[in-house]
């Protein structure tokens, strides 16, 4: 199976990234092909609702990184996201890349069927704090028709190396086989 996971952190040595790559390893020695995107890294912008999308042959008319997104999430049978929780939301640097998903809508490349998952971290220890993260990506799943095939989201992890003392990067690795 061919897997694009796209990453939302700023930090490469931070947890979510730590748990990311123990996700891709495990896919790998089962035999998937994974496509990662680091949109932190990236130049992606907001969606400009301009309803232009796949109009000039491209996802999106304003021309950036989301361009080299689009059609990896289109070739591929899943998606995974990754991220941390910022001020109880999705952080900016993997916000662009889901507002521009409307860009399938819009241009009628919405294919339903593909898995995805999410794999999240935050700080604070309340469960609820992964509302603002978890909520967004069910009902994108939803929208898009997507199979939504699991979800590891890890409480309690701020620096670098916290998520070591958890079951994070095992339960990233694990949802390897949901796939």
């Amino acid at each position: 199976m061919k897997i694009t996971v796209i990453t939302g952190s700023p930090r490469r040595k931070g947890n979510s990234f730590a748990m990311t790559e123990a996700f891709i390893r495990a896919a790998e020695q089962r035999g998937h092909t994974i496509e990662r995107f680091d949109a932190a890294f990236l130049k992606i912008g907001g969606c400009h609702a301009c309803m232009t999308c796949y109009k000039t042959g491209t996802a999106c008319s304003f021309d950036d990184d989301f361009n080299r997104i689009a059609p990896a999430i289109l070739e591929s049978e899943a998606v995974v996201f990754t991220m941390p929780v910022y001020w109880y939301s999705i952080p900016a640097q993997i916000k662009g890349v889901i507002d521009r998903l409307f860009s399938l809508v819009v241009g009628g490349k919405a294919y339903a069927g593909k898995k995805c998952a999410l794999i999240a971290c935050c700080e604070e220890e309340e469960m609820t704090v992964f509302d603002g993260v978890r909520v967004p990506m069910e009902r994108t799943a939803a929208l898009l028709k997507w199979e939504m095939v699991g979800q590891v989201l890890i409480p309690g992890v701020l620096n670098e190396g916290d998520i070591d003392r958890t079951e994070g990067c095992r339960q990233a690795a694990a949802l390897a086989e949901r796939f």
